[in-house]
Parts: C-alpha cells; structure tokens; sequence
C-alpha cells in the first residue's frame, strides 16, 4: 500500500500547479521504493500510471500535440528506475543503498535524457560544444531531482526503519523494565 501511495504522490507532484516545477517531483524515489517493495507482477503499473500523467501534461497543460515517440527514453527509464530499486533495494535495505540509488536515479535520468534532447536537435549544434551545452542548460533540473529523489528516499526507506527500530527500542524497556 505504501508504494502506491506515493506512486500517487508522484504523480500529482507532477499534475499540480508549480509543484513539479524546475523538476521536483516525487517520481525517482517512488519508483526505486516501487521497485523495491512490490512484486515484479505489477511493475508495469507505475509506468503506465506515470506514461498517463505524461500525455496529461503535453497536451493538457503545455498544450502541445503529443507524439508518443519522443516519450520513449523517459519510459524506458521508468522501467530502469524501478528495476534499480528492485536490483538496489528489494532484498537489503542499508542507508547505503538508499543513498546510492538517491544518486544512480536521477544521475541516470539526466545523463539519458538529456543526450537525447541533444541527439534530437533540440536548439543544440552536434558537436561536444553542443553536448556540453546541454548538460549545462540542465543542471538546475538535476540538482532538484537529486534534492527531491533524496528526500522521498529519506521518508520512504526511513520512516519505516525508524518506526521499526523504535518499536524495537520499546520491546526491550519493557523486558528490561519486567
């Protein structure tokens, strides 16, 4: 259920109005938290939920036509996302991890996507000049998915484990206490 939860944060953190500005979205961790704690039966789930929320706002609120084609290295690396936390996370769950798939997430997203809006002749020259322009228009971009995959990665993989380790902590004053 937690999952799911925030696949829907993630979503909406993207729907509304300004919260997915400048790239801070919910997205990577709740898909390295999907990958790692749900069966690989519903994998598929996030990424249509979210190729859904991508069509929503192409057309809906940028109000550009929609052409499926240029979505396919952002699915694809939905697909990866949640296969890093299934790969990361799913069978050991150390600050480590988490922290390295906080990093892996959206370092990946931008070295990906923003080749192919190089490659796609999107305003860059086809050189390095070009390449390296790009990588540099998006810096802002990845700061904030960085910023924003650490904290949902935080909260997601942190809560539990400090709720868990308190209880824990509460078990052994009350033996102690006997």
């Amino acid at each position: 259920m937690p999952a799911y939860l925030l696949l829907l944060i993630a979503i909406l953190s993207r729907l509304l109005p300004h919260a997915g500005a400048w790239n801070f979205t919910a997205v990577g961790g709740a898909l390295l938290f999907f990958g790692a704690r749900r069966s690989w039966r519903e994998m598929a789930i996030p990424v249509a939920a979210l190729m859904g929320s991508d069509y929503l706002l192409t057309t809906y609120t940028y109000h550009y036509p929609f052409q499926w084609q240029a979505y396919l290295i952002t699915w694809g690396w939905y697909a990866m996302a949640i296969l890093l936390g299934r790969i990361l996370l799913h069978a050991r769950t150390s600050t480590v991890r988490v922290a390295s798939g906080a990093l892996l997430g959206p370092t990946s997203f931008f070295l990906v996507s923003n080749f192919a809006v190089w490659q796609g002749g999107w305003g860059y020259t086809h050189d390095l000049n070009g390449l390296f322009s790009c990588y540099v228009a998006a810096l802002p971009f990845y700061r904030n998915d960085l910023l924003s995959t650490a904290l949902v990665c935080g909260v997601a993989f942190g809560v539990p484990m400090f709720v868990h380790r308190w209880n824990e902590a509460q078990k052994q004053a009350l033996i102690a206490g006997k």
